[in-house]
């Protein structure tokens, strides 16, 4: 029977009539019975299989840690994970202020959970459990399993498997792994046998012995006497991230050393649409009693597709976590899913968001499958678009047709990311897809504002970032404007911006704020560049060099001069 809401309670266990629970997982995030919440995807996922799932969402840690005890010990593991965000970027600023509100928390309750949350709730487990196994996952586990640039702390931190004591760490989408460990650790597995499991990281005494299909990276300590040796590391770990067959990694610390084996092939069609065919109530837990929690009403009315993105910016984690190849759902199962959320009696007809990381990805892939099989390139489209990349748009617009058509559903709008370098280039649309797509995009799924990401102005910052030229962007604007002038709309484009990047100097925003491709654009989309462990700009804000080339970057550090930059943006006359 699947039909129930995952316990978060000794009550609604005696409920169900359970002896014991395979499974406890701790989340630093109210819990909310949704796929776009992963604690909600695992727990049903486990549940399908017929393991007895439990969920312990924002256990108090300060206290005597009766959260933590009240569901005694598990069948077989602890999980944990710190929520859909990374704890350290959900309680601060670019600034290191303190945030005053926490979107995952009923009413938007800040200060609910721990800072490195993963790392506070496996300690607590592990002092008093100490026989039982904890995993860890999620975006702060998954972000965090090798050496890493603490940004909060400023200072190179290992993998969080060292501080946290965790036997084993899930990354990426866990479904298939954290199926595997869970009947692994039931059958008694040998720890040479856990070992071999796909997309899992694990601390191990010794020294790392060399071997056909193990890259042995630098280790920790001599990351903290070479900022050079870090640099090199993350180059070696994103170019495996990225490819379809990677090697094992392995990474020195200590006395021991951290592996992470190859990730499990991307999902297929028919894999992603089951995991969106579990009974989630997409709602939050009846303990909330209608509280409101401000991530739930952000996307209770939308509907992931797929994914995965190519893009490869370097400030973005979204491929180190989810992978670079798209894992799209079957059109069926989409239109499946949007009629279950129609006949729900809290829709008003509109889909809040219709996509995924960058929307218009849906359902494309390499022409050539063999071709991405040995392929290294971190992103699809930059330093200019793959010839093997398929661009065309037609399925995405046959997809969005087919939600249209569904009943009672007015509006679906396109409220996640697109990349315009997927339809355009300097001269034009690509293909005959592309003008019907942006048009499209504009009339019928944008509501009133359509929101893009140049994130900057000049070519020399965004070579750095990883991003096309902005002539593309005023190419976009051409085009824009020449479709609300034929169709006699008011659609505005909102283009979001990035300050303080490594690269970017006072002269580069000035040069930004005064760029006239701007000027009659609403310009309120601006944010100070934020370090986040494993993207490229995190290292090269820390090590002060590209890992692309290991050549010097210049870096802005000082939080006035930071605050500065931000403040060209919003100077009075610029547009």
């Amino acid at each position: 029977m699947e039909n129930y809401m995952i316990p978060t309670s000794v009550k609604e266990v005696q409920k169900l009539g359970w002896d014991y629970i395979d499974v406890i997982l701790f989340a630093g995030d109210a819990y909310v019975d949704h796929p776009s919440f992963g604690t909600a995807c695992i727990a049903r996922w486990l549940q399908h299989w017929g393991y007895r799932v439990a969920v312990v969402p924002q256990p108090n840690w300060r206290d005597d840690l009766r959260d933590f005890r009240k569901l005694g010990a598990p069948r077989l593991y602890f999980a944990v994970n710190a929520g859909a965000m990374d704890s350290m970027v959900n309680h601060y600023t670019a600034a290191k202020r303190l945030r005053h509100d926490d979107a995952y928390t009923p009413e938007g309750k800040a200060g609910q959970r721990p800072d490195r949350a993963v790392t506070v709730y496996t300690r607590i487990l592990k002092q008093l459990w100490p026989e039982v196994p904890v995993i860890i996952g999620g975006v702060e586990a998954s972000l965090r399993r090798l050496t890493h640039y603490d940004y909060w702390d400023d200072r190179l931190m290992p993998s969080i498997l060292v501080d946290s004591g965790a036997d084993y760490l899930c990354y990426g989408m866990g479904e298939k792994p954290m199926l595997e460990l869970t009947r692994g650790i039931e059958k008694g597995w040998s720890r040479r046998q856990m070992e071999s499991i796909p997309q899992i990281a694990f601390l191990r005494k010794g020294n790392p012995k060399p071997a056909e299909g193990t890259l042995i990276l630098h280790s920790y300590e001599r990351c903290l006497n070479d900022r050079k040796a870090f640099a090199e590391n993350f180059h070696q770990i994103e170019t495996h991230a990225n490819m379809a067959h990677p090697d094992t990694i392995v990474e020195p610390v200590g006395d021991g050393y951290v592996q992470v084996n190859p990730t499990f092939a991307p999902a297929s069609t028919e894999e992603m649409d089951s995991y969106w065919d579990l009974p989630f109530t997409k709602l939050p837990h009846p303990r909330y009693k209608g509280k409101r929690i401000p991530a739930y009403d952000m996307i209770k009315d939308s509907i992931i597709t797929h994914r995965g993105c190519f893009g490869g910016c370097n400030f973005c984690t979204i491929a180190a976590h989810q992978g670079k190849f798209i894992q799209s759902r079957s059109e069926e199962s989409i239109v499946k899913e949007v009629k279950k959320l129609a006949a729900m009696p809290e829709f008003h007809g509109n889909i809040s968001d219709l996509g995924a990381p960058t929307a218009n990805m849906y359902g494309m892939a390499g022409k050539d499958k063999s071709k991405c099989e040995i392929c290294r390139r971190k992103s699809c489209l930059f330093p200019a678009p793959c010839r093997n990349l398929d661009r065309d748009h037609t399925r995405v617009l046959g997809m969005y047709d087919k939600v249209m058509a569904v009943k009672g559903v007015r509006h679906a709008y396109i409220g996640s990311g697109v990349r315009y370098d997927l339809f355009l280039d300097e001269n034009g649309f690509i293909d005959d897809s592309g003008k019907p797509y942006l048009r499209t995009l504009m009339l019928d799924h944008t509501s009133g504002r359509l929101k893009v990401a140049p994130e900057h102005t000049e070519d020399k910052v965004l070579e750095y970032m990883a991003k096309p030229s902005f002539k593309l962007f005023c190419r976009l604007r051409t085009e824009f404007d020449r479709i609300n002038r034929e169709s006699g709309t008011h659609t505005e484009l909102v283009p979001y911006f990035i300050s303080s990047h490594p690269g970017c100097t006072m002269q580069d925003m000035q040069k930004l704020a005064r760029n006239p491709a701007l000027k009659g654009i609403w310009m309120d989309q601006v944010q100070d560049f934020m370090p986040t462990p494993m993207t490229t700009s995190s290292v090269m804000f820390y090590s002060g060099l590209d890992p692309r080339t290991m050549k010097p970057v210049f870096v802005e550090r000082d939080p006035e001069r930071k605050k500065a930059q931000k403040s060209q943006f919003f100077k009075k006359g610029r547009s």
